[in-house]
């Protein structure tokens, strides 16, 4: 599996993501967008994911419900700007648990034959919220999930198929 790089410069509100997955584009921004896919892999294996709303649009809203196994439940939320595409995706991101702090993300798919770059830029309202993010163990779950999304790009486009 492929390594994430996260970079969180102090006193910057931003995190830089970045992680070389083995597949096309194509078949990775099909895992960031469609629904039956996206379930397979976004955030930890200890919670089930469900998606209450996806609109794949400009202005298009999303709402991702995480739940445990005791039942406990986080709730994401965002909107899109700009109409997602290969060439990215501008989003949103809320935690309902903290509403109000809103970070912006720009992800990118570069192409690299038949691997991708996924780069993230999260930018946050400050840098106490940037740091509280990273504080309730977003690496962890980010990690968890990115390896996740390289076990379901092996069975979408298997190396040497």
């Amino acid at each position: 599996m492929s390594k994430t790089s996260l970079i969180a410069e102090p006193g910057v509100p931003q995190i830089l993501i970045a992680r070389e997955v083995n597949a096309p584009r194509e078949i990775v921004y099909r895992a960031y967008t469609e629904p039956d896919l996206l379930v397979q892999w976004l955030g930890p294996r200890r919670y089930a994911m469900t998606i209450d709303r996806l609109e794949i649009s400009d202005s298009g809203t999303w709402r991702y419900l995480h739940r445990g196994d005791d039942g406990t439940e986080y709730a994401f939320r965002g909107v899109f700007h700009g109409t997602p595409s290969l060439d990215g995706i501008v989003q949103t991101f809320e935690f309902e648990g903290t509403p109000g702090q809103v970070s912006l993300e720009t992800v990118t798919f570069e192409d690299l034959g038949s691997r991708t770059l996924v780069r993230t830029n999260a930018v946050y309202q400050s840098v106490a919220n940037r740091d509280a993010m990273i504080e309730s163990g977003m690496e962890a779950g980010l990690n968890e999930g990115l390896d996740r999304l390289d076990e379901l790009l092996t069975k979408l486009f298997p190396v040497g198929a």
